[in-house]
């Protein structure tokens, strides 16, 4: 999903660029592991049970579609809101978006037929939340992978974005994280949390910091994307400026919206601007110089460069080129 960093030992073995034992080799020694890179900076969540809600979202610059069955949804119009979402999915995905459904949780004995309904070709995955335990991701793994069979849907190919939710899944976050291939995102459900704790959600967020910080951790272990959670005061523009820049100073690549203007701030934030990309590319020039050279270190504005600063730079240009098909996908 991801582009990582490798380095070769000398003996010509791999050792991944973190964890106990890694070291930094010579130049020659480094290599980069291609990866494709996913840019999902904005997710709206649209009722399932909304369908002039759902048609106006074809409209709108997020880069992908959460239809909800799960909160949004009354207990009375779940049905109709699994055949609302089935019927538009072909609709939704369009120009290539993401469209990835929101079901309920294993505890509420809906998630079976939740999944029957929206697994198919148009679903790129399954966003679902009150997962605890490894156990747990493996058993909605296990049920996707059922229905992808009667949906003709090759196995594997949906993928799921998890909610962290309670006090529980954060203290097992990266086992969550990596308990199945499927799983590509993450994210903290914030309300959730803070009603587990005991807390009040206030617009700073300072109560669930440890962990929001926690999740984006986790998450970058496991090789998966953080997706923030939600700021649901939408009528608050610079709030949601504020806390969508500490998301991503925090390490998200991403976050949820629940109203369409949140969507534009959303997408700026998360999109590396044109001075990023220009000190980006100027980064990877004085590194392929220096290598060219012989030399084991280069600078660039008086900054010393060294392979880190390399990564950051390879990744954040594979985002931003990966943003730029996105875009041109809604383009066209």
């Amino acid at each position: 999903m991801w582009r990582r960093w490798r380095f070769l030992a000398m003996h010509g073995g791999a050792i991944d660029g973190a964890g106990a034992g890694s070291f930094t080799p010579p130049l020659s020694y480094c290599e980069w592991e291609e990866r494709a890179v996913e840019a999902l900076r904005s997710l709206l969540f649209v009722p399932g049970n909304r369908r002039e809600m759902l048609q106006k979202a074809l409209n709108l610059p997020a880069d992908a579609l959460v239809p909800d069955l799960e909160d949004s949804v009354p207990a009375g119009e779940k049905e109709n809101a699994r055949r609302v979402v089935q019927g538009l999915l072909p609709i939704l995905a369009q120009g290539g978006r993401r469209v990835i459904p929101r079901v309920n949780a294993l505890s509420t004995g809906l998630a079976r037929d939740d999944l029957a309904a929206v697994i198919g070709h148009h679903t790129y995955g399954i966003s679902i939340g009150k997962l605890e335990s490894a156990r747990d991701v493996r058993q909605v793994s296990v049920l996707i992978g059922e229905m992808e069979g009667r949906a003709g849907v090759p196995d594997g190919q949906t993928r799921l974005a998890l909610w962290l939710e309670n006090a529980r899944a954060i203290v097992f976050a990266y086992e969550l994280c990596s308990a199945s291939p499927r799983v590509v995102a993450v994210a903290l459900g914030a309300e959730d949390f803070t009603d587990d704790m005991d807390m009040e959600r206030t617009d700073q967020g300072t109560e669930f910091l440890y962990a929001r910080s926690v999740v984006a951790v986790a998450a970058r272990a496991a090789d998966v994307l953080a997706l923030d959670t939600p700021y649901v005061n939408f009528r608050d523009p610079e709030g949601l400026e504020r806390d969508t820049r500490l998301a991503r100073n925090l390490g998200y690549k991403g976050k949820f919206a629940i109203h369409p203007s949140q969507i534009e701030p959303i997408n700026r934030i998360f999109t590396p601007d044109a001075q990023e990309v220009e000190y980006a590319r100027r980064v990877l020039k004085a590194w392929d110089e220096a290598e060219a050279q012989g030399r084991g270190s280069t600078s660039v504005d008086g900054k010393v460069i060294d392979v880190p600063m390399v990564k950051r730079a390879r990744s954040l240009l594979a985002l931003s080129e990966a943003i730029g098909r996105r875009e041109s996908q809604g383009r066209g």
